[in-house]
């Protein structure tokens, strides 16, 4: 037993910095230039998310929107203005936008995202989410939008001018464990263990 528990000891350190080194070279890809698809889908956690999932409705890269993880105070034109956008241009697509207001963690926007797809009947989805947070969000909404091409659009935040390299390196370790705890199916033995898997920050 101990020579076992040895042996997947060592497999985990082989494995884990061969992984890691994967989830980065995924997170470096840039968002395509000019994405189309039926429908657009923002997973809230940061103000340049939400921003880029309004300007793709305004160029007309999808006829529809789905802001996941919105506050139940916060209004449309609140986003419009927290995003720089005027918020009468998006007068006349207000009822191209849909508020999520339900999820309050990645497996939330998955299910959320999973009703509004059924609902739109959209087979194609732009996923706006930051970078570092888009090989989880991928996950999660493959797991629950089998039957939907997803294209990702990342987004790459300025980092915060009083973050340091240390605490840059950590989100990202952190952000990679979570992944792997949906990739290999362990949520439940993570919530066990009180290991949170929200990710509304940043």
């Amino acid at each position: 037993m101990r020579r076992l528990l040895a042996l997947l000891a060592v497999g985990v350190l082989l494995v884990w910095p061969v992984g890691f080194i994967v989830y980065n070279m995924e997170i470096a890809l840039e968002a395509p230039p000019a994405p189309q698809a039926d429908g657009i889908v923002v997973l809230t956690g940061g103000g340049e998310r939400v921003a880029v999932g309004l300007r793709l409705l305004q160029q007309g890269s999808a006829g529809r929107l789905l802001i996941s993880g919105v506050g139940r105070a916060v209004s449309l034109r609140d986003l419009a203005v927290a995003s720089g956008i005027d918020p009468a241009v998006l007068a006349g697509a207000a009822d191209q936008v849909t508020l999520g207001r339900v999820a309050d963690s990645t497996r939330g926007n998955a299910l959320e995202t999973a009703d509004w797809v059924a609902q739109s009947r959209v087979r194609s989805l732009i996923v706006v989410t930051a970078y570092y947070h888009m090989p989880r969000a991928l996950a999660e909404l493959r797991a629950h939008l089998p039957n939907v091409a997803l294209i990702a659009y990342p987004v790459h935040p300025p980092k915060p001018h009083n973050m340091s390299p240390a605490v840059a390196w950590r989100r990202l370790v952190g952000e990679y464990n979570k992944f792997l705890v949906v990739t290999l199916g362990l949520e439940g033995l993570a919530e066990w263990f009180g290991v949170g898997l929200s990710e509304h920050a940043g």
